[in-house]
């Protein structure tokens, strides 16, 4: 993806079902989870760089002492500032001669993150202020063990103003307004309810002391908590938490929109948002690696008992968010790699259009680094293409007593797909430009390129990108510096379709006026002179926002209605091209379709951003608010 945008965020969990020692014994030391966690999060670096966080949780502490314990960062490197410092705080203890590696009971007493049960959370900012104080795990305190509760998650929702409200008049007063505050206390509040009903259950019969929180702990049902909690939740989330109970538990959203996956064996219970990183940390096969369904929870016990249930019902069709295929997860997934290379393959018919199936003359590369699986699938396909082709010719001609060594050389030799390394990224400005202006300054040295492998004035230049969604990066950096290499034609084929509408459920993509594809929409209205359409839209949003109905509609969905994806296609080229490149080069943007995304990705069908037909109401009501924000010229997320 050319454009630099957000994304929420990298959950990881490990559950221990041996004793710090056996894990000392067998792996050499008692800080396995531990060590195993910095693991788990950092094959998951990709999904958050602007926070981290962890937490733990010591099961049968004796009353009085600790038993849960949390740490965030905002630092640059937030994963080796927050595991580095426990790493020197534990060192102080054997310093002190506290804690002793060889005797673990003392890690455990001493080391607050020498715990059976181990919560990791990578965070991707999006907008706003925010500290160490936003970033996950959130924890709700209470002197009743039972009633404490940490919660990490990615997700967005998208009725937070709604849920706060019910909070309110509840009688409660949440302290912040954001999506992951109203769900700590919307299943704290339930957690309460139950803990207070057994508590009165005990006192009725007599348990009394450290057996009435044991008492408790072993008759609490955490799956109908969050099945109460979870009843008005509107938007994508994958969660993982601990109950003071000594219970955790993960759960996935009933459309399944953001992912999660787990496996459990005689020795650990782990979750992650993706299924490569628990294969490589654990050293699994593909098939021992559990997708968390829609709708499902998983709640391992205090004795170490793994339940699997639903806390809500999925529609008949899901929604996995296609975005986390083409882009966001692991490409070392051996599922995500294999559609990613068809998502390649599937472009192959348009760019030959493009190149007037001249091989000669074309160059075909990739921008950027993100690209390069699909590159290397569409480099397959176009590869075959052309053999088919010159199979056929060499057929044709033998039949005809054409066949020479001039044919076979113009066919073999001189039209075979020529694949380079074009683009080059340098250094990744986002880490420490924050300014806009300070960005457009320098943006144009973020990539350099290969000189000398595109003939001046002669060769096509394709390159494959995985998506393009405002155009920014590719008018102000990109395209000018493949411009310098000075081809006849210079092509950007992107694997997903157009980015037309918001996304609300985790991806930071709400104002709808950046949106290059909506710009080219835009302008085509103005230049074929719809007056009056982008007002009745607006209206139409307006009176939206005002209604409820059974069936939403998307009213932002008539922006396009009068034009062909080949015509938003051209418009977006001529939006991107630089000045500098329109007297000597053709500029050309290709666009995956939707049909051929669906058969890449059959079991990720989650396509909203693309299609606009959203899987939950709240989607419609960020579309139309979004639309809203634009037409009235205002800034901001949309949610």
């Amino acid at each position: 993806m050319s454009d630099e945008i957000g994304h929420h965020c990298g959950i990881a969990m490990i559950r221990v079902k041996k004793s710090l020692a056996y894990f000392n014994e067998k792996y050499g030391t008692p800080l396995w989870a531990f060590n195993q966690l910095f693991l788990l999060m950092e094959k998951q670096h990709n999904r958050g760089q602007d926070g981290a966080g962890i937490g733990s949780m010591k099961l049968e502490m004796p009353v009085g002492e600790s038993f849960m314990f949390r740490e965030r960062s905002t630092s640059s490197k937030a994963l080796a500032k927050i595991f580095g410092a426990q790493h020197k705080a534990l060192g102080k203890m054997v310093k002190k001669g506290r804690a002793f590696y060889e005797f673990p009971e003392t890690i455990k007493q001493n080391f607050d993150y020498g715990g059976e049960i181990l919560l990791g959370h990578l965070r991707y900012g999006t907008s706003g202020e925010y500290g160490s104080n936003t970033c996950h795990p959130y924890f709700r305190k209470s002197n009743w063990p039972s009633k404490n509760l940490m919660i990490a998650g990615n997700f967005n929702l998208t009725n937070v103003e709604e849920l706060n409200k019910q909070l309110v008049q509840r009688g409660q007063h949440p302290v912040f307004d954001t999506d992951t505050q109203a769900i700590l206390e919307e299943s704290g509040y339930h957690l309460d309810c139950a803990v207070d009903e057994l508590a009165r259950k005990a006192s009725a019969e007599g348990v009394e002391g450290e057996e009435h929180t044991r008492w408790i702990s072993d008759q609490m049902d955490p799956v109908s908590i969050f099945r109460e909690a979870s009843k008005n939740w509107d938007g994508g989330y994958a969660l993982a938490g601990i109950l003071g109970t000594g219970d955790c538990f993960a759960m996935r959203d009933p459309d399944g929109i953001r992912p999660g996956y787990y496996f459990e064996d005689d020795e650990v219970f782990a979750v992650a948002s993706e299924r490569a990183p628990l294969m490589t940390v654990f050293d699994k096969g593909v098939d021992e690696i559990s997708e968390i369904q829609p709708g499902g929870i998983l709640v391992m016990r205090p004795n170490g008992t793994l339940i699997e249930d639903q806390f809500i019902e999925p529609p008949k069709k899901t929604s996995g968010c296609s975005f986390e295929r083409i882009y966001f997860s692991r490409g070392n997934d051996p599922d995500i790699y294999a559609e990613r290379k068809t998502l390649g393959a599937l472009l192959v018919p348009q760019v030959v259009q493009s190149v007037g199936n001249d091989f000669s003359k074309s160059v075909f590369s990739y921008v950027p680094n993100t690209a390069e699986s699909a590159y290397y699938g569409f480099m397959e396909q176009l590869r075959l293409v052309r053999r088919a082709e010159v199979k056929q010719r060499l057929m044709d001609a033998r039949q005809s007593g054409e066949l020479t060594d001039a044919l076979i050389d113009e066919l073999v030799m001189d039209n075979w797909p020529k694949g380079e390394k074009i683009a080059n990224k340098d250094i990744k400005l986002r880490t420490f430009i924050s300014q806009e202006s300070g960005r457009a300054q320098l943006v144009s040295h973020v990539y350099d390129i290969t000189y000398g492998v595109v003939r001046e004035g002669h060769d096509a230049l394709v390159c494959i990108d995985d998506s393009i969604v405002r155009g920014t990066t590719l008018k102000k950096s990109i395209l000018k510096i493949l411009g310098r290499s000075k081809p006849r034609k210079l092509v950007i084929a992107s694997t997903a379709p157009q980015i037309r509408y918001p996304d609300c459920y985790g991806i930071d993509m709400s104002e709808l006026g950046k949106f290059i594809a909506f710009q080219a929409a835009v302008s085509l209205i103005q230049d074929h002179g719809y007056r009056g359409l982008l007002k009745e839209v607006a209206e139409q949003c307006k009176e939206a926002l005002n209604t409820e109905v059974s069936k939403p509609v998307n009213h932002v969905k008539r922006v396009y209605e009068n034009f062909s994806v080949d015509q938003i296609s051209e418009r977006v080229a001529e939006l991107v091209a630089p000045e500098s490149l329109k007297e000597k080069t053709k500029v050309e943007i290709l666009y995956q379709s939707v049909e051929n995304l669906h058969e890449a990705l059959p079991d990720h069908p989650g396509d909203w951003y693309f299609t606009g037909d959203y899987p939950t109401p709240g989607g419609y009501r960020v579309a139309h608010k979004a639309f809203l924000n634009f037409y009235e010229n205002k800034d901001g997320r949309s949610y």
